[in-house]
């Protein structure tokens, strides 16, 4: 069972806040959105993707249920690693990943620098 914090010197609140000071402000890491030109070149390369509203998204089918959940958690984990977080709907042996640049307040480049990932571990 997890420990309440009470506040103390050691608290996360404390360490949350002196790491909040020493970060850049979040418009430092803002991402230009891509031009709509911009979209549908990259999205000729990309041709498993379409775009949906303000997102790219693909449907990935995969033997079951049980192999999907592997492939979401290669994604989780290159996500994680390039701080992009895909949205991620399952449907037993379906995935679909949906991306958006929220600082970019759309697609930018690091949905499709993403979509290139998945496409090389959906070929894997």
């Amino acid at each position: 069972m997890a420990k309440a914090s009470t506040g103390g010197e050691g608290s996360g609140a404390k360490r949350a806040a002196k790491g909040k000071a020493s970060r850049p402000a979040a418009s430092a890491h803002k991402v230009p959105p891509m031009s709509d030109a911009q979209i549908d070149r990259a999205l000729a390369e990309r041709s498993e993707w379409a775009r949906v509203g303000d997102a790219i998204q693909r449907t990935l089918s995969f033997k079951d249920f049980v192999a999907a959940m592997v492939f979401v958690g290669l994604v989780a984990e290159m996500a994680e690693s390039d701080q992009h977080h895909p949205d991620i709907l399952i449907r037993y042996n379906k995935v679909t990943l949906s991306m958006s640049t929220h600082d970019a307040g759309g697609i930018s480049h690091k949905d499709f620098a993403l979509a290139a990932k998945v496409d090389g571990l959906a070929t894997s």
